[in-house]
């Protein structure tokens, strides 16, 4: 089976296992203490601007999630996202675990905006019972979004500007950053994120990593004690140095968004040949994630030679698929999967 159900299929690439062979005798520091994060963390802060930056490294994205919210937010306070959002679909509950309110938005293209983060900041307020409400303190999105669609640049400064208006901390989830800095509509960078946000990560799980997020804090009242909260989740990797490396690999030459490119361009031209052979999209996506609406007579036969990701049904007899390229999806794989398409 070929697949195309996430983009996090493939070990890891080629660059990283042979860094990591050839240290595999080296003793090395644990926690993350060790000079190969350090070396890590100073690619990233050189690639932001910002070297007063405090970067950690974790494993995972729903672990990244978790600990970032529940290091920000005070018992009484709740994170605010798009109904889409991935804290509030994919991650079982994870962040309500830590005793923290999701309040989901509904939105129609996964993204949330200054007009809305204002909104709902005024309406709590404005409620005489607000004492009994879980406050609104901590803004989440994800670039690119749980639907595909990516943040422009004068979106995400609109909303950074509306959180500091309302005493709100905008967190960026970038699971999937490099894909959505890599596309073509992009017109955002790395430094602007930086810039406009209070805490974001650069995720490698999803993009050329064995495992592994980049967490990025920018805004100081965030910092301290973020390594105690770390642990307390379960998130300090003792042999935390397999992160430092991965990062360094990646980010040291602008390999991680070469991949992300690689990724996109694969997604795109599936793009082409889905809109050429007259089927529809369940939402717009320029980057590697597409949500192909198809009669379910085709996706029995796709289902037989390709692994999809289900995302909706949308009649008796069509369903939204999501088909998601990666850093490694093989150009010939792409091919055959358009040439399926367009037999029918």
């Amino acid at each position: 089976m070929i697949r195309f159900n996430n983009d996090y299929s493939e070990i890891c690439h080629e660059r990283i296992l042979k860094r990591m062979s050839e240290l595999s005798d080296t003793q090395v520091g644990g926690y993350g203490l060790d000079e190969y994060c350090d070396e890590a963390r100073g690619i990233i802060k050189n690639l932001i601007g910002q070297d007063n930056a405090d970067v950690h490294f974790l494993v995972g994205g729903t672990q990244a999630n978790m600990t970032v919210i529940a290091s920000v937010l005070r018992p009484h306070q709740c994170a605010v996202c798009a109904s889409s959002g991935h804290i509030n679909v994919h991650e079982t509950g994870a962040v309500e675990s830590t005793g923290h309110k999701v309040m989901s938005i509904p939105t129609e293209n996964g993204k949330l905006t200054g007009d809305i983060v204002r909104n709902i900041h005024v309406a709590h307020w404005a409620d005489f019972s607000h004492e009994h409400i879980a406050q609104p303190k901590l803004v989440y999105i994800s670039d690119s979004t749980e639907i595909g669609t990516i943040y422009k640049k004068d979106e995400l400064i609109d909303i950074y500007a509306a959180c500091r208006d309302c005493g709100m901390y905008l967190f960026l989830d970038g699971a999937r950053l490099g894909y959505a800095l890599a596309c073509e509509e992009n017109d955002l960078d790395i430094k602007t994120i930086a810039e406009n946000t209070d805490v974001f990560y650069i995720g490698g799980t999803k993009c050329g990593a064995m495992f592994g997020e980049a967490v990025v804090i920018l805004n100081d009242d965030l910092k301290e004690d973020f390594r105690y909260i770390i642990k307390q989740k379960g998130g300090m990797l003792a042999k935390g140095w397999l992160l430092g490396i991965q990062f360094t690999e990646l980010l040291k030459d602008g390999l991680y968004f070469e991949l992300a490119k690689h990724a996109d361009d694969m997604a795109l031209k599936i793009n082409k040949a889905v809109r050429e052979s007259g089927y529809f999209f369940y939402s717009e996506s320029p980057a590697n994630q597409q949500f192909v609406i198809f009669p379910d007579s085709l996706l029995e036969k796709l289902n037989e030679k390709y692994v999809f990701e289900y995302q909706a049904r949308v009649d008796e007899t069509h369903s939204a698929e999501r088909i998601c390229t990666s850093w490694a999806t093989k150009e010939e794989n792409v091919d055959m999967l358009i040439a399926d398409i367009k037999k029918s």
